[in-house]
């Protein structure tokens, strides 16, 4: 699945990027204002989405550095009747953006996503980040009347 423009690559995400990955949810949890820097958390997460074969975390390297991501997994979508792909961890390190790195991120886990019969793509995007906002809408992604809720279970809340 490598994929390489202008010695950028995109490929699947290893262990060994896993402190990559870390710094890269931190900068990405500064912008989304639910979701709260917990390095051990992330790396925990991470390290589960690795080894989850219905999930795929995606890196885009340049010059032997992890400078971007985007996480994926397949969920079970009753309205399409099949598969359907959360995308999440969209994130490119600042002094890498606006130039398609992010563009190639998810196009490439758009086509894992459609090689694992996925019906749909779906993410969500923190209301407030207008520039992700504007940067999903020229991708051709649109919005839905839906909104996200959440609840932590008694079980979780001594983390939260």
């Amino acid at each position: 699945m490598p994929a390489t423009e202008n010695r950028l690559t995109i490929r699947p995400a290893e262990p060994g990027d896993l402190d990559f990955l870390v710094a890269l949810l931190q900068l990405l949890f500064t912008i989304e204002e639910d979701f709260q820097v917990d390095e051990n958390r992330q790396r925990r997460g991470l390290t589960m989405m690795l080894g989850n074969p219905r999930g795929l975390i995606l890196v885009a390297e340049q010059e032997g550095r992890v400078i971007g991501m985007c996480s994926g997994q397949l969920l079970v979508s009753t309205a399409e009747g099949g598969p359907a792909l959360l995308m999440e961890d969209v994130i490119v390190d600042k002094n890498f953006r606006r130039g398609g790195i992010g563009r190639l991120l998810i196009s490439a886990m758009a086509q894992w996503a459609a090689d694992q019969g996925a019906y749909r793509l779906q993410l969500l995007a923190d209301r407030t980040n207008n520039e992700a906002l504007a940067f999903y809408a020229r991708l051709g992604w649109k919005t839905t009347n839906l909104i996200c809720l959440r609840h932590f279970p008694a079980i979780d809340q001594q983390q939260h």
